[in-house]
Formats: C-alpha cells, structure tokens, sequence
C-alpha cells in the first residue's frame, strides 16, 4: 500500500484508492480479520439472540422441521431449522392485519434480528417470507439469503425482496414499485437496488409507471431467479427456496461469506479494483481450517465437516 501510496501522479492516486477500498472491503469481514499477514479468525460476539423459546404453533406441513420460534411479538418470527436443515434460518414476516406493510416496530424487529445472525457461525443461509398468506412483505447479512415470495410484494415488500441475494417467486405472485401512484418514490433502496437487478431503463419504465409484474413476468425481466406454479399450500415459493438453502448448506461458511463480500462490492467498482477485491477475498480463505478440512476430505473421499473456522 505504501508503494502505491508514493507512485506518481493520477496513476498514484487511483492506486492508493484502490488500496483503500480493498482494505475497507476486508474490514467489513469483521473484527479480527486482516488484509495480509497472520490468520485471525473473525471475533464473534458471544450472546445476543433472545431466548425464551417455544415449539411452532399449528400443524400446518410447511412448518415441519423448525425448531422454536422466537418470543419477539407476532409480527417476526425467527425459526432455526433441524436436522438435515440444520443452518438454516426462516424470517417470517406476520403482519396480517396490514397486509405485512412496515412498521417502525416491525423495522427494529428486523434490524435486532440481522445484528443477532451476523454474529451467529451456526447460521448459513436465511430465508426471508411472508407467514400471512398471499403476501410478501433481506437485509444486510454476510451469509445468503433468499425471498420467497408467494403473494403480493409491493413497495416496501419487494424492496426487502430486493435486499436479498436470490429472489424466488409463486406464479401468482404480483410484484411491484408502485410508490408514485402515491406521489412518492421507493424510499427502502428501490431506485438503487432495481437498476442494479434488471438494468436502469427497464427500472425507471417500471417505477414510472408503478407496474406490477406476475410470477412469469418478473422472470422475464430478470427480478426473480425462478419461477414456480402455486400449489394448494401457497407455499411453493418457500419450499423452493428451502432446496437452494439445503444446496448451499454442505459448502464451507467462511468461503460461502467471503464469496458474497467479493460479489457484492465488486459489483460496485471498475474491473480492476474488483479483481483486487477478490484476490483479497480469496487470500482470507487459504489459512482457514475449512480449507484444509476440504482437501483431506477429497483426499479420503468423504464429506468434509465445516465449522466455519
């Protein structure tokens, strides 16, 4: 960094941004990890999570295999998966009596929620869905997540959708940046997050004109990965998502994280820098336990067990 920071010019000066970015990128893997020289594994913070749990109520099949669900009032659940699920957790969003809109209590809910996963190794993947059904209505976390989205989706509901990694919608679903038939704009990342998804033209068309898109056309455009007809439960988007969360459970955490990182932010940078970024990235997964676990494993020709370290 020191070289780059003496070399000449505008050449000098675009260098040492670079170099700043790439380290602010690292830094945002968490205490404890470092750019360059000695290993440290990222500092976790030992016990936010609320406890007070209590089995699922209802019998209802989608709800099969969750663990407890957290006492923070009706309007977020938060549901650690079991068994071969394990790793895997559900944000479900239940504000039936206003149609899942946000709330300034439902927003600290989710905030509370996102501080606590960030910290938990245990958590791998994190699906985001509606328990009202027929509407949807993710966040800033370092492992994947994926919206499942089986109803409505419009407004604040999509922008959550659009916060998260994967998108993955019913059919039937109705989705949609309507905000400026109420003489607003999307206020959650809308004009930011949409672009970026299916491209700038076709963003502005459809908040213009506050369109709402089905299933099979939001496909079309690019805003959801895939598309499912509904079944009889209203579930057939969650249960989609739940066989992409068990796909990325058996890959090793801290690469599945790092992975997102370097995706993420070199999404918002010239090619070059970006290629620094994951070249970073990818030098914080090399002294980890999980790599070598990884390659003893192939060598023994067994699945490899990941801690995450």
């Amino acid at each position: 960094m020191a070289a780059a920071a003496t070399a000449p010019g505008a050449l000098g000066i675009l260098q040492a941004g670079r170099a700043r970015l790439v380290a602010a990128c690292c830094a945002r893997l968490g205490p404890g990890w470092r750019l360059s020289g000695s290993w440290t594994v990222p500092r976790v913070d030992p016990a936010t999570w609320a406890r007070g749990w209590t089995p699922a109520a209802g019998g209802a099949a989608w709800r099969r295999g969750y663990s407890s669900e957290v006492k923070t009032e009706d309007e977020l659940r938060v549901r650690y998966l079991e068994e071969e699920n394990r790793g895997i957790v559900v944000l479900g969003i239940n504000r039936a009596y206003a149609k899942n809109s946000l709330s300034t209590n439902l927003i600290k809910m989710l905030s509370k929620a996102v501080d606590a996963l960030k910290s938990d190794k245990k958590v791998r993947t994190i699906i985001v869905r509606s328990e009202v059904p027929g509407i949807f209505c993710a966040a800033n976390l370092p492992v994947p997540t994926i919206a499942a989205i089986d109803g409505l989706a419009l407004g604040g509901g999509l922008e959550l959708a659009l916060a998260c990694d994967i998108r993955v919608a019913a059919s039937s679903a109705k989705m949609g940046l309507v905000e400026t038939k109420l003489a607003i704009i999307p206020g959650g990342g809308g004009t930011q997050r949409l672009p970026r998804a299916i491209g700038m033209s076709l963003a502005k068309e459809l908040i213009f004109s506050a369109r709402v898109l089905d299933g099979q056309a939001a496909k079309a455009v690019g805003l959801i990965s895939h598309v499912l007809e509904q079944n009889e439960e209203g579930d057939a988007a969650y249960r989609k998502a739940l066989d992409l969360a068990r796909e990325f459970l058996p890959q090793g955490p801290v690469a599945m994280r790092v992975a997102k990182l370097a995706i993420n932010q070199g999404m918002e940078v010239d090619l070059l820098t970006g290629l620094a970024i994951e070249e970073a990235c990818y030098a914080q997964t090399i002294p980890t336990k999980d790599r070598l676990e990884g390659l003893l494993a192939f060598k023994e020709k067994r699945t490899p067990r990941y801690k995450g370290e």
